[in-house]
């Protein structure tokens, strides 16, 4: 099983920010056996530590995790169990052991062997785990799409239910688990998904290096897979597959090879394509010169309060900030050292400006609307605090105009067909968005472009409309029901950050926005400038 940790998100640079894949192979021994009819499927879960509390990363059975950021002092927990049933709930599963270690304690010894542990910290039986770490500084992957033809029929009243692993020469000279297929039920004639593992797990980035495909097992649920094959080759060979002619290897039968003179095999696994590519990061597209073009968006409705009296939330306190002003240096600090001429435009909506005091949903905060670009996070500061006294907060809370602004900037971006540019829209608020479709309609067409938009709300208000906005549980749909083509909207509520470093606030903003960034130029097939082939 392995799992592996992403590059942190945008920061400062320094040694304390991972900027590196490293996987985590992990496998145990002498495991307790909580089956009484049949053997255990034990499968693993990582958690890491976030703020006291244990966090899981992602439930795995050889699957790769791209979520969380894992520094070497980030404490990880790794806990056992074994599959009783198709349930995601832990509590479901029965609980074979856990171990705790930091990620440094791994990555300084590459591989580590220590007792599993029960709830009350007492030894889990013989039960043993062995985590390795592997630095993927290979960022190539390999994609294949599978299928069988005429398998061995295992069931006595049913066909097959084959699935494919694939395993890899470890450094003891045994075979690891690097994949693992979904299972097809009811068929000697498989199709599998295609699917994609790091080129470096699969066969640490030699393509001549054998590897197994094993092993069509016939999938049970009592856990006695029956073995129906296997074959070795290696990536160069499988790279021989393509579309128009695929590949075909024989799954050979050990035993029934050496029992049957007429054996032949026990069916065909065809490799329908292989195709390996370039994984890129974020950091990847930073270094390749992507610049980060970075907008503020800020509410200056009525609801917020006159900002000459303290309980306003633009009030500015004897310290020189408020919680708008902390909202833009937590995110705007970190944006500016990916933009390189530092020049920002900031922006306002919901007040009247002089001289007819007509509301505007869309104006330059230092009221140049030819130039309304501010120098670096100072200068957005300075014309936010001079604005104030010379604007009326009004109404009502419309994002689609601003929205719609940077939208129309990153639409001209797209005529460059180069991962040059991506943008990012701050928007600052304190209440329910009054146009509501029409914001809808905004970030779903904003979804196909190169751009995120990171909403925190200030205040105490009712913000259950800015997480229907930010996708993370659903599908963000427009009134007329066109889907977003991907998430894009990140929000964070200041209140829940208002007694923690603003460093805390600025990881928690920008948490999506290394992927939202990878995931547009992938999809637009857009590599890094001047980046290798594979």
């Amino acid at each position: 099983m392995a799992y592996t940790a992403p590059p942190s998100p945008p920061g400062p640079v320094g040694s304390q920010y991972c900027v590196c894949k490293v996987e985590l192979s992990i496998c145990g021994q002498n495991l307790l056996d909580r089956d009484v009819t049949s053997k255990s499927d034990p499968f693993c879960v990582l958690f890491m530590e976030v703020n006291g509390k244990w966090v899981e990363v992602s439930p795995a059975d050889g699957c790769i995790c791209s979520r969380g950021v894992l520094v070497l002092v980030q404490k990880l927990k790794f806990a056992l169990f074994d599959q009783d049933k198709s349930s995601t709930q832990l509590y479901e599963h029965d609980f074979l052991g856990e171990f705790s270690c930091t990620l440094g304690t791994i990555v300084s010894s590459k591989k580590i062997t220590r007792t599993l542990l029960l709830g009350n910290g007492k030894p889990a039986g013989k039960g043993m785990i062995t985590i390795a770490a592997q630095e993927l500084s290979d960022n190539r992957v390999i994609t294949l799409s599978m299928a069988g033809r005429k398998l061995d029929k295992k069931d006595l009243f049913g066909k097959s239910d084959p699935f494919l692993e694939f395993y890899k020469p470890g450094d003891d000279g045994k075979w690891m688990l690097v994949h693992r297929t979904e299972v097809i039920k009811y068929t000697l004639d498989p199709v599998w998904k295609p699917f994609t593992v790091p080129l470096v797990s699969l066969c640490d980035g030699e393509m001549e290096k054998m590897i197994k495909v094993v092993v069509c097992y016939d999938y049970d649920s009592d856990g006695g897979h029956d073995f129906i094959g296997e074959l070795q080759t290696s990536v160069a060979r499988l790279c021989e597959a393509q579309d128009a002619s695929p590949l075909e290897l024989e799954c050979i039968n050990p035993k029934k090879q050496k029992k049957k003179k007429n054996y032949k095999n026990s069916g065909i696994i065809i490799v329908k394509s292989c195709k390996i590519t370039r994984d890129f990061s974020f950091l990847d597209y930073i270094l390749g010169g992507c610049q980060l073009m970075f907008t503020v968006g800020i509410d200056f409705t009525a609801s917020n309060g006159n900002p000459q009296e303290p309980s306003s939330l633009h009030y500015i306190n004897p310290l020189g900030t408020n919680e708008y002003l902390s909202a833009i240096w937590a995110v705007g600090q970190i944006i500016q050292d990916y933009d390189s001429d530092k020049m920002f435009p900031a922006l306002g909506f919901g007040a009247q400006l002089p001289p007819d005091w007509k509301v505007s949903h869309e104006f330059a905060i230092n009221f140049n609307p030819r130039n309304p670009f501010c120098s670096g996070v100072e200068g957005i500061v300075q014309a936010y605090s001079a604005c104030l006294p010379h604007i009326r907060f009004y109404g009502p809370t419309n994002f689609s105009p601003i929205i719609n602004h940077v939208a129309r900037f990153a639409a001209q971006a797209t005529q460059q067909e180069t991962a040059s540019q991506y943008f990012i829209l701050l928007i600052i608020t304190d209440g329910v968005i009054s146009d509501m479709d029409e914001t809808r309609h905004a970030v779903v067409q904003a979804s196909k472009l190169p751009m995120s938009i990171i909403i925190v709300g200030v205040g105490n208000a009712d913000f259950a409309a800015m997480e229907f906005l930010d996708g993370d549980s659903r599908v963000l749909r427009s009134h007329t029901g066109e889907e977003a083509v991907r998430d894009i909207v990140q929000f964070v509520p200041f209140r829940n950050f208002r007694n923690v470093p603003k460093e805390t606030l600025a990881k928690a903003v920008l948490a999506e926005l290394p992927q939202q960034v990878v995931q547009y130029f992938k999809h637009q097939n857009l590599p890094p400038i001047n980046s290798e082939p594979a």
